[in-house]
């Protein structure tokens, strides 16, 4: 238990890192480094927490691409313009407003959605952070539960970049992510699919000039 609170800290601290910019690009990476430190220190490996063969391709792929068109339509048409309406605050995208009509631009913005966000993010909150913040509480029920609720609070915060209301409608998605990630048996694919479905959806509409709030 000593350990895994340590290595919260890291992890508090690296965000805290990146809060302040000392951190170049993206503080992913740096967690995903923690998270294999963690596992190889530990004698596990990343299919220990879920990246790992599904029992199926095929209905893993299927329900990765149905949950990610899912929570892209529950973010665009149903949380985001909530959280709009209550807070009177779009959330801040403006960094990829270079992406519309730039087809340069949108590519490398689609390689970061299935590299650095689909699948680093997916190791790190759902893989490397849920399974060892339920190590605190003995990965009972309860433990899961407890994880389920605070990991995505975490991954809300990476998005700090976008205001208030980016940071609750991504932590929202989080919590949905996690909900599939263990819904799927602890198996990384299907979240990974669908993460990477959901931005890749997102960037196409920046490219296109029809993404809400953003023109």
């Amino acid at each position: 238990m000593i350990i895994a609170i340590l290595e919260l800290a890291i992890v508090a601290l690296i965000f805290f890192a990146d809060a302040h910019h000392l951190i170049y690009l993206s503080k992913t990476p740096y967690l995903l480094l923690l998270g294999w430190i963690s596992l190889r220190l530990r004698g596990l490996r990343w299919r220990d927490v879920g990246f790992a063969r599904p029992a199926s391709w095929t209905r893993a792929v299927a329900i990765g691409l149905i949950a990610g068109a899912a929570l892209e339509s529950l973010e665009l048409l149903v949380t985001q313009p909530f959280l709009v309406t209550v807070l009177g605050k779009q959330p801040d995208l403006d960094m990829f407003r270079a992406l519309h009509g730039n087809l340069k631009w949108t590519a490398l913005a689609l390689l970061g959605a299935w590299s650095l966000a689909a699948f680093g993010e997916e190791m790190v909150y759902r893989g490397y952070l849920m399974n060892r913040v339920a190590d605190l509480f003995h990965r009972t029920r309860a433990a899961w539960i407890t994880s389920l609720l605070s990991v995505p609070a975490g991954f809300g915060l990476a998005h700090a970049y976008q205001g208030i209301t980016g940071v609750i409608d991504e932590g929202l998605m989080g919590l949905l992510l996690g909900i599939l990630y263990l819904a799927n048996g602890r198996n990384l694919v299907v979240p990974i699919i669908a993460h990477g479905v959901s931005d890749s959806i997102d960037f196409i509409l920046m490219y296109l000039g029809r993404y809400p709030g953003l023109s």
